[in-house]
C-alpha cells in the first residue's frame, strides 16, 4: 500500500508498511562577449519561497535532460536551463524549458498507475519501432483511494522484475526476467547485508541507447523501507533476437541514472551516472560517474572505474545525465557540469563549471550572523564597492511566516565547537570511492585538497526527518529551526575526537529580505598544491 505524506508543503511517495569558490573572484564575474546564435544573457532570480512548496526546491538543479545543437549544449533542470555556448565557452541561465513529459507526475493516481503498469515506450532502430517497458510481477492493482496492492495475494517468493519488448517483426511481446526476489536477497547477503525485510522496488527505465547495432537500456528501481533492486543493463541484438544482461557486482543496489556508450563494439565502455535513495530522500550520492568495461566472455566480470567528488575533478556528487559527443563526455549534475575526453579521464584534465547564486550587497551595512537564529550580528558586510556575495543556501527562521536567512560565503570565517565527535563509519561498502571511513558532523562535505566543501547535491534532503543537517546543535523540531552554524560553507577541521568537533566555517547568515540572489555558472576552482585529507590520519585514532 502507498500513501502521500505532506511535509513542509511537498508531497512524498512513501511505503506505508562544493568546491571552494575563489574569494578574489567574487566581486566581478565578467560575462564573455555575446556569441552569435547563442541565447542573450538574462537575469534569472532565485525565486522566493512559496507557501505550498518545499524551500529545498529552490536549489534543485538536478539535470533531467541534455539538448544539443550546433551552437549550444542545454542542461535542463526542473525550473532552469543552464546553456553552454560553443563559440565562446560562455554560460547563460534561462527560464526552464523541460518538456512536460519529462517533468515529475503531479497527479498521484496517474503516477501510481504508471508505477504498477507502465506504458510502453518507443525507440526507432533501423527505421523500425521497438516498444519496451520494465515492470514488477506478479502484477499489482490500484484501490479506489490509489493504494497499491497485490493481485490475488501471490507468494512473495515469486516476485520478479521483467523486461518486455515488442519486436516489430513479430508484434509479439517478449519477456526477459531481469532478477527475482531471491536474486536480490542473495546479492544482499553476498555484499555483507541482511536479506531480512528485502522486497523488490518498482523498476523503471532510465535510458535507451543504440550502439553497435544493438539496443541498450539501463534499469533503476525504487529504494527505501526495504525496497531495493539490482543495477541492470539490458542489451538486445535485433539480428539474433537475443538478450544480454549486465549486472556488475560492484553496483548491485546502485541506481543507474543514465547510460551512454563509447568505444567500439568489441571493447565498449559503458558510462553511467549513479545514486541511491532512501525514505524521503531521492538523492543520495553513490559511486559518482562509473566507467564499466564488460568482459567479452562474462559481461558481469568486467573492469569498473568510479570517478567521484572524492577522487576526481567531478563537480557534483550525483551525475544525473550524460551526453557523448565524439570523444567528449558531458556530465550534468545537480551542482554543475563537467566535460572530459572519455579516453583520458584518468588524467584529471577536466573542464568543470559550478552552478551557484550571487547577490549584490546593499550600499548600507548588512548584518552578518554567525548562526541561523542568532539575534545579534557578529559583523557587518559592506557593499560600498558594489561587490557580489555568493549565496549558498536559505533556511527558515520561522516556518509559519516563511521568514528566513541566506547563508553566504564569508572569507574571514567563524569558529565553533559542537558536542558531536567522530567515529568509524560502519557501512564502508556504501562509501564513495576515495572517501575515508570517518563519520563526523561534516560527513556530507568532501575534501577538495584545501578544505571540506559541500555541493548542492550533497545536501541530503531528508524531508521526513527535519530537513537537511548542517554544522550546529539542537533538537530537530517541526515547529522551530535548528540554530545551524553552517549548511554549505567550507570547513577547516581544527579538532576531532570521539566526543567533539571543532571547525572553522567560512560562511554566515543574512536576513533574506536584504538580498536578491540571481543564478549563474562559474568555473570550478582547483586548489593549488592540494593537501592530503586530514580525516585519513584520524582513522586509526578513532578505532
Amino acid at each position: 500500500m502507498k500513501k502521500i505524506i505532506p511535509f513542509f508543503g511537498i508531497a512524498l511517495l512513501l511505503n506505508a508498511c562544493v568546491s571552494g569558490f575563489n574569494d578574489s573572484s567574487q566581486a566581478n564575474i565578467n560575462p564573455k562577449p555575446q556569441a552569435k546564435n547563442c541565447p542573450k544573457a538574462t537575469v534569472v532570480s532565485l525565486p522566493a519561497v512559496k507557501k505550498n512548496e518545499s524551500f529545498y526546491d529552490r536549489f534543485d538543479f538536478h539535470i533531467r535532460n541534455i539538448v544539443t545543437d550546433a551552437d549550444t549544449v542545454r542542461f535542463q533542470s526542473l525550473k532552469y536551463d543552464f546553456v553552454f555556448c560553443r563559440s565562446n565557452n560562455s554560460w547563460t541561465v534561462q527560464p526552464g524549458t523541460l518538456p512536460k513529459e519529462l517533468q515529475p507526475q503531479s497527479n498521484y493516481a496517474a503516477f501510481a498507475q504508471e508505477t504498477v503498469n507502465p506504458k510502453f515506450k518507443n525507440i526507432v532502430f533501423q527505421g523500425k519501432i521497438y516498444q519496451y517497458r520494465v515492470l514488477r510481477e506478479p502484477k499489482f492493482s490500484l484501490g479506489e483511494n490509489g493504494n497499491i496492492s497485490r493481485q490475488n495475494q501471490p507468494e512473495p517468493a515469486k516476485d520478479k522484475v521483467v523486461f518486455e519488448l515488442v519486436n516489430p517483426n513479430s508484434k509479439k511481446t517478449q519477456q526477459k526476467t531481469l532478477y527475482t526476489l531471491k536474486n536480490l536477497q542473495n546479492a544482499a547477503v553476498k555484499a555483507g547485508y541482511s536479506a531480512i525485510g528485502s522486497q523488490l522496488g518498482f523498476p523503471r527505465i532510465t535510458s535507451a541507447v543504440i550502439f553497435d547495432n544493438r539496443i541498450w537500456w539501463s534499469v533503476a528501481f525504487e529504494q527505501g523501507e526495504g525496497n531495493n533492486g539490482i543495477a541492470t543493463i539490458v542489451s538486445y541484438d535485433p539480428q539474433t533476437d537475443k538478450f544480454t544482461l549486465i549486472q556488475p557486482e560492484e553496483l548491485w543496489s546502485t541506481q543507474i541514472t543514465d547510460l551512454t556508450i563509447a568505444g567500439d563494439g568489441k571493447n565498449p565502455t559503458l558510462w553511467m551516472g549513479t545514486n541511491v535513495s532512501g525514505e524521503g530522500n531521492l538523492y543520495i550520492p553513490a559511486k559518482g560517474l562509473v566507467a564499466y568495461r564488460p568482459n567479452s566472455q562474462n559481461p558481469n566480470s568486467g573492469s569498473l572505474t568510479a570517478y567521484t567528488i572524492d577522487n576526481s575533478p567531478l563537480v557534483g556528487a550525483i551525475p544525473d545525465k550524460l551526453k557523448l559527443e565524439n570523444d567528449q563526455l558531458w556530465i550534468g549534475t545537480g551542482n554543475g557540469v563537467c566535460r572530459v575526453k572519455w579516453q583520458t579521464a584518468d588524467n584529471r584534465d577536466w573542464s568543470c563549471w559550478r552552478f551557484t547564486a550571487m547577490a549584490k550587497l546593499p550600499s548600507d551595512k548588512l548584518p552578518l550572523y554567525s548562526a541561523l537564529t542568532n539575534k545579534t550580528p557578529a559583523v557587518s558586510l559592506s557593499g560600498n564597492n558594489s561587490e557580489d556575495v555568493e549565496v549558498l543556501w536559505w533556511s527558515p527562521t520561522n516556518f509559519q511566516t516563511l521568514q528566513g536567512r541566506y547563508e553566504v560565503r564569508y572569507p574571514q570565517g567563524f569558529k565553533v565547537e559542537v558536542n558531536e565527535g567522530g567515529s568509524i563509519y560502519e557501512f564502508k561498502r556504501s562509501l564513495s570511492p576515495g572517501k575515508p571511513p570517518v563519520y563526523w558532523p561534516g560527513f556530507e562535505w568532501h575534501w577538495n585538497g584545501k578544505r571540506f566543501v559541500r555541493g548542492l547535491d550533497e545536501v541530503s534532503l531528508n524531508l521526513v526527518g527535519g530537513g537537511p543537517r548542517g554544522i550546529g546543535s539542537g533538537q530537530i523540531s517541526p515547529d522551530a529551526p535548528i540554530d545551524w552554524n553552517s549548511m554549505r560553507g567550507d570547513l577547516e577541521l581544527l579538532q576531532l575526537s570521539a566526543k567533539s568537533t571543532s571547525v572553522k566555517y567560512y560562511s554566515g547568515w543574512v536576513d533574506a529580505a536584504k538580498l536578491q540572489p540571481y543564478l549563474t555558472v562559474v568555473p570550478q576552482e582547483r586548489p593549488q598544491n592540494p593537501q592530503t585529507n586530514p580525516l585519513a590520519a584520524k582513522v586509526n585514532e578513532l578505532k
